[in-house]
């Protein structure tokens, strides 16, 4: 089977991952940068083209794509879908992850509980929309922030009405969550590949901090989940279409919470800590559904 791997750096952990692992099971392999491609939106021959060259035909295309390249990285993916190679996620199921006001309205449909939330451009009343999701100690996240980035816990009233002034300014969207101080800076990533959570971790903040991303210092260690925490992490992950994704979840009184589902999950720190091939269950999972022929099934 011939793959390609569509990410800028094919040095990081999980690309790199994922290509010795489908190298180690006989595929043949290019690391793709999607923002050197350059497409020909053709009805008859739809084409993807690199320093002068036709690329492809490719069985199947893994997008590692970064969010700051969501817009190009999903349209180069789409140009390979209508030429017929298998997606590890669709790029249309990849932007509606990547929305974040879309996915938690998705999520909401399902009937998936999450933290109160409340989403803003400009609001004219800062009281009734801190309010809404039952006053400080509240979150406020940039709607494009990753990793960590854009997010701050407002203690206070007074607090979160200024964080809120100053995102406003910048002409950022915001969403305003409600703080579960019971989940003590800890969360839940599930990765989920298929209709099956193949491993799970408990990420803990670093002292000081309540944000438990790994790339800002925090820890994490094995964990053992319930059956609600994973039927709700698969469920998630059905809901937005996806094939490959991680959930993250948090421990609330009233019961697990989906925080967010990341498109395209990082498998360093999850694969050292569960020691699980988690990149070799996902080129197995391409293995059994990339089929000659592939047609979206999400449309465009």
């Amino acid at each position: 089977m011939k793959i390609a791997i569509l990410s800028r750096d094919g040095t990081l952990y999980s690309c790199k991952r994922l290509h010795d692992e489908a190298l180690a099971r006989g595929h043949e392999v290019d690391v793709i940068d999607p923002l050197s491609c350059y497409m020909n939106i053709n009805p008859a021959s739809p084409a993807v083209h690199l320093r002068g060259q036709p690329l492809g035909p490719f069985d199947a295309v893994i997008p590692r794509i970064g969010p700051a390249t969501t817009f190009y990285g999903t349209a180069v993916l789409r140009q390979f879908e209508m030429s017929g190679s298998y997606p590890l996620n669709e790029s249309v199921a990849i932007t509606r992850a990547r929305d974040k006001l879309r996915s938690l309205q998705l999520l909401a449909r399902q009937g998936i509980d999450m933290p109160v939330t409340g989403f803003a451009s400009s609001p004219d009343d800062t009281h009734d929309l801190i309010e809404m999701v039952g006053g400080a100690p509240l979150v406020v996240k940039l709607v494009e922030g990753t990793q960590g980035i854009g997010v701050v816990l407002a203690e206070t009233r007074q607090a979160a009405e200024s964080v809120i002034d100053a995102f406003r300014g910048l002409n950022a969207h915001i969403l305003v969550q409600e703080f579960i101080r019971e989940a003590r800076g800890c969360d839940i990533r599930c990765l989920v590949i298929g209709d099956d959570v193949v491993a799970a971790i408990e990420r803990e903040a670093k002292e000081g901090d309540f944000r438990s991303n790994l790339h800002r210092g925090g820890r994490a260690r094995q964990v053992e989940i319930s059956e609600q925490e994973r039927a709700m992490a698969v469920k998630a992950v059905a809901t937005l279409g996806l094939d490959v994704a991680g959930v993250d979840i948090l421990r609330a009184a009233r019961g697990p919470l989906v925080m967010e589902v990341n498109a395209s999950p990082g498998l360093e720190g999850i694969e050292k800590i569960s020691g699980m091939n988690i990149a070799a269950m996902m080129i197995a999972w391409i293995e059994q559904h990339a089929q000659p022929g592939f047609c979206l099934k999400t449309g465009g």
